[in-house]
């Protein structure tokens, strides 16, 4: 590494301003560590960012003129580097005395250097103006969910589309569509102006200031953002939207919503203001910005986003399909973005963990406080199973210095994170934990900051060192691997618990509650765990009936826990929580000839949560043909109940179960069951009953799918389209070939067999060869997920099928089609 004293590089700094940041690239090119990402230098920071853009739908391209504010940050600097992709750049100029000086400029397609007028000390801002052309669509080298600026169906080709713009920044996407320094740790406010054809609404950050009709049959609509926050939070979304506009303590709260859904925008946002109430006040900073947006949009290739002021989700939902989400707390994972992301920003991407965990922890939050503790619990255990059976579970950290796309650093944040800030709530109690927040959010508002910011700030508000805890949960990788045993001893009153970290690699320090049942009574013990190998010993009057580690469910763990099948029936009826019960129905699940397992999946079809209930009714062994005496004493107990729950759960999923459960029985006494079912509002239970009165009469069946085939969803349209592809003919062949096409990939994996099955019997070809191209599209579309062996199976039966017809030409194309797959890359 080139060394240079601080006399001479003071000299130099006088002398050549333009060394400061050659120096900086210098230092980074001989960097001893390959992979390594340095935060972004910061030679000049974004002030204010002003934006005049119009659109060409035809040829997809955004017309931007922007006036960029900056100043040089610390070091006096000539030059600007801004981040421009695949754009044409027109002019650049500096605006000097309210007149625009062209600048020298070069630009690789990637990037703008920046020769500027003079030298700009610190204190000195300057403004740019910068006349381009966008042209996302022609990227090069660049997957399609990092095209920053999308067009949905400007031509008018797509039926039943409507026509939007909308954009997605994150994670340096927005630099696509506006020149900017795209990095997290820059904060400018903002201006945008959007020239549209009037009948379209238009959405961006920060306030609607104005709007002007234009001469052309065009709407200027300008919106400022007067509060700082990053170039990748910038949004814009354009299209026919109805708002349904709500409030907050005064503040607007908007649904932008497509004409057909807007009837159903509260059905789906309506939580906001209370969940914004709850927020602001667990962390004692209220909603931070001047309003807050939902905008729902076509072909979103991010899910959603938490675009300061204005979140973009990519589904909308009926009434009646919103019956059976349950919850779903999606909307309040990018609500708490717009403190943990939007307020405070992470500094690079390496630190995403301080957004994508908090909002990840801000889902756990609100189930618990909206739907209770069981709810909560069960969000924990299913994102734990998703971080447990990640390929990047014991290799990735939370905070990694070293990837390759800026995207890649999120992985784990998700799972990992928001189960980690849980733990690290649960050890030091509530009141602290949240002190913590409060204190890092007031300390950092508007600004950036790193994970052992946050750290600073609970030991702020705790008191308490956490080194141990952020080293081993943030910088380092994996998780303890926990093999828990057990040993009474009569003679000495004693129980001994082992346990055993089987992981790779070090030990981790866990303080673990264990809780110890006997005589009625319960008694807590709060335990460390610093070696791989640590032995407890309690004393007790009687051998415990059961003795639970972990007895707050809090740990982010692999368990494997050597209990006894009577300790696990006693777990679930005295130990009071989700994952107490969960654990118990799992083991009785694998033991249903043991009446004490029977006893646990009983009361479990009766468990006051609806994810438990649902669970145990997935688990019954129903089938004649599989079960012994013992199975029959659990199927007659469960077959009351579950007619019970088809019928009056409040929980649509449950019910749905429930009939389907029935359905394997294929008793007629059930007919009215499924036929009362028929008239659920969900079309789940639909759904459900529909293959209940297949099983039993497929004439009839057929005869209610047709009832249907004008208000269908979900799980109905499938089973419509499962009675038609079984017992159907051609009369029903467009409706299943319809829904097949555009359905998503998951329905479209379950539907295949009896779409396949269906394309074998036809008798035009023309309708065949259709079929066999849908088959096709799947097998090239998701070769990458697998799905190229299932449908050159299918083909290959479709080809003999439709040889035996004599269909030459269908058999060919069947053959065609795998060719075309497997030569597909």
């Amino acid at each position: 590494m080139r060394r240079i004293s601080a006399t001479l590089l003071c000299g130099l700094i006088l002398a050549n301003v333009l060394f400061i940041p050659l120096f900086a690239q210098d230092l980074k090119s001989e960097f001893p560590v390959k992979g390594y990402h340095e935060t972004a230098p910061r030679i000049n920071d974004l002030v204010h960012t002003k934006l005049d853009v119009r659109f060409d739908y035809k040829k997809r391209y955004l017309y931007g003129k922007e006036w960029v504010t900056l100043r040089p940050h610390f070091y006096p600097t000539d030059t600007l580097r801004l981040d421009a992709k695949g754009m044409e750049i027109h002019t650049i100029a500096i605006i000097k005395n309210g007149k625009s000086v062209p600048l020298h400029f070069s630009y690789d397609s990637l990037s703008l250097n920046i020769k500027l007028n003079k030298i700009y000390q610190p204190e000195e801002a300057y403004t740019l103006y910068i006349n381009y052309t966008s042209k996302p669509e022609e990227l090069k080298g660049r997957k399609n969910n990092e095209h920053g600026l999308y067009f949905v169906k400007p031509d008018g080709a797509e039926k039943d589309k409507p026509t939007q713009i909308w954009t997605l920044g994150e994670p340096e996407n927005n630099s696509a569509w506006f020149p900017t320094i795209d990095k997290p740790n820059q904060k400018t406010t903002g201006e945008i102006s959007i020239t549209t054809l009037s009948k379209y609404t238009t959405l961006s950050n920060g306030r609607l200031a104005s709007q002007k009709n234009n001469a052309d049959g065009t709407r200027t609509d300008t919106w400022k953002m007067e509060l700082p926050h990053s170039p990748y939070l910038f949004m814009m979304a354009v299209g026919d939207f109805k708002i349904y506009k709500d409030s907050w303590h005064g503040k607007e709260v908007s649904y932008y919503m497509e004409p057909k859904y807007a009837p159903y925008a509260k059905d789906m946002f309506g939580l906001v203001p209370e969940a914004m109430e709850f927020f602001s006040k667990t962390l004692g900073v209220d909603f931070p910005w001047n309003k807050y947006a939902e905008v729902v949009v076509r072909d979103y290739v991010g899910g959603a986003m938490e675009n300061t002021t204005a979140a973009i989700f990519g589904g909308q939902s009926t009434k009646r399909e919103l019956i059976d989400s349950w919850y779903n707390a999606g909307i309040e994972h990018e609500l708490f973005h717009q403190w943990f992301g939007d307020y405070v920003t992470a500094e690079s991407w390496s630190n995403i963990t301080l957004n994508e965990s908090f909002a990840d922890f801000g889902e756990i939050i609100w189930l618990e406080h909206k739907y209770g503790k069981d709810a909560a619990d069960e969000h924990v255990q299913q994102g734990l199973q998703n971080y447990l059976g990640s390929s990047d579970a014991r290799t990735k950290s939370l905070v990694t210095f070293y990837y390759k796309n800026p995207k890649d650093p999120f992985g784990i944040t998700y799972s990992k994170g928001g189960r980690i800030l849980n733990m690290l709530r649960n050890y030091l109690g509530d009141a602290a934990f949240y002190k913590g927040l409060h204190i890092y959010l007031t300390t950092y508002a508007f600004k950036n900051a790193e994970v052992p910011q946050l750290r600073i700030a609970m030991e702020e508000a705790s008191g308490l060192d956490l080194n141990w805890f952020f080293n081993q949960w943030y910088y380092g990788a994996g998780h303890p691997e926990l093999n828990i045993s057990y040993k009474w001893d009569d003679t000495t009153k004693t129980e001994t618990v082992y346990l055993q970290q089987a992981q790779d690699g070090i030990p981790f320090v866990l303080p673990v509650a264990i809780d110890l049942y006997a005589k009625g009574s319960k008694e807590r013990h709060k335990v460390w765990l610093r070696n791989k190998a640590d032995t407890l010993i309690f004393k007790a009057a009687s051998k415990p009936d059961l003795v639970n580690v972990d007895a707050d469910k809090i740990l982010v763990t692999k368990k494997t826990d050597n209990k006894t099948l009577e300790e696990y029936i006693f777990q679930y009826f005295k130990a009071p929580l989700y994952l107490d019960r969960d654990e118990a129905i799992e083991v009785a699940a694998k033991n249903q000839s043991e009446k004490g397992a029977r006893k646990v999946l009983i009361a479990a079809l009766k468990d006051k949560f609806p994810g438990l209930r649902l669970k145990a009714i997935g688990v019954l062994n129903m089938k004649h043909e599989d079960i012994r005496n013992a199975d029959d004493d659990l199927r007659n107990a469960a077959i009351p109940i579950l007619i019970e729950l088809a019928k009056t759960d409040t929980n649509t999923q449950v019910q749905a179960a429930a009939i389907n459960t029935l359905s394997v029985l294929k008793d007629p006494v059930n007919m009215n069951v499924f036929k009362q079912a028929l008239n659920s509002q969900s079309y789940l239970v639909a759904g459900a009953a529909l293959n209940g009165i297949i099983q039993l009469d497929p004439t009839l069946g057929m005869t209610y799918a047709k009832s249907f085939e004008n208000d269908n969803e979900g799980a109905l349209t499938q089973a419509i389209i499962s009675v038609y592809a079984t017992n159907g003919g051609e009369a029903q062949w467009p409706f299943v070939y319809n829904h097949y096409k555009e359905a998503n990939f998951q329905d479209q994996v379950h539907l295949t067999m009896r779409f396949a099955g269906m394309i074998g019997r036809l008798t035009q070809p023309k309708e065949v060869q259709n079929g066999i191209d849908e088959l096709k599209q799947l097998g090239i579309n998701y070769k990458g997920s697998g799905a190229a062996p299932y449908m050159i199976k299918f083909l290959n039966t479709i080809k003999e099928q439709r040889a035996k017809l004599n269909d030459t030409i269908s058999a060919k194309a069947a053959n065609d089609a795998i060719q075309q797959i497997n030569d597909a890359k």
